[in-house]
């Protein structure tokens, strides 16, 4: 048994409603736009039988409007021979196809006003299925951007950031040691240079120290002569 059992049930339809109570909308609304589609078929394959009716009714009026006129033309052509009986015979029996044309007409009549109903209801659900199938696109994309971001949830776990942060401090700290390691080698080196330069600035006062000396020697040396 399908959702729904009339045409009428779809038309008064809420298909709002239903997707909201369906445990599976994605498979409700595909449910939906079958039993829709299987309607449709229905209720233009009715529309084409009406049509078909009609159709044939017309051939019919139109067949018995002829007799109407055929027996017209009789009765005319019995009094034009002084055959009144003749003539009154011949209306009457128009008088009875002309009747016979008149129950046709009503009938005629019944079954446009069916086909002008069947028109607004394909109309109709046309546009129940048209609306079906845009939310059937949008359950669609929902379902995959949910997914997607689900997907995305799962892959950004908090425990995984936290594993990863964990191995970036520990990478971090072996580089923060090494860089320690450098700059001890760096610390080291910059004491031996200043030890040497300590060392080689006493021995420039050695030599400075000498060389005056001399220097004072010389010039004494040059004062005790000039006074002898």
């Amino acid at each position: 048994m399908g959702i729904f059992t009339r045409f009428a049930d779809i038309i008064n339809s809420n298909i709002s409603a239903l997707l909201d109570k369906a445990e599976d909308p994605e498979k409700m609304v595909r449910l939906i736009i079958q039993e829709m589609e299987d309607t449709l078929v229905e209720v233009r394959s009715t529309s084409a039988k009406v049509l078909a009716e009609k159709k044939e009714l017309l051939r019919r009026i139109a067949k018995m409007q002829t007799q109407v006129n055929d027996w017209q033309e009789k009765a005319e052509l019995a009094l034009t021979k002084e055959r009144e009986d003749l003539a009154k015979a011949a209306l009457v029996e128009k008088q009875k196809v002309a009747t016979a044309v008149q129950h046709l007409e009503a009938e005629r009549d019944v079954i446009e006003e069916h086909i002008a109903r069947l028109k607004e209801e394909v109309s109709q659900l046309q546009e129940k299925l048209a609306d079906a199938k845009a939310r059937q696109k949008t359950i669609i994309i929902r379902k995959q951007s949910a997914s997607s971001r689900l997907e995305v949830k799962k892959q950004l776990d908090s425990s995984k950031i936290d594993n990863a942060m964990l191995k970036f401090e520990q990478y971090e700290r072996r580089i923060e040691g090494l860089e320690a390691e450098v700059e001890a080698y760096e610390l080291g080196g910059k004491k031996k240079n200043s030890l040497d330069e300590e060392f080689a600035a006493l021995k420039a006062d050695d030599e400075v120290s000498e060389e005056l000396a001399a220097l004072k020697a010389k010039i004494k040396g040059k004062a005790a002569k000039s006074e002898e």
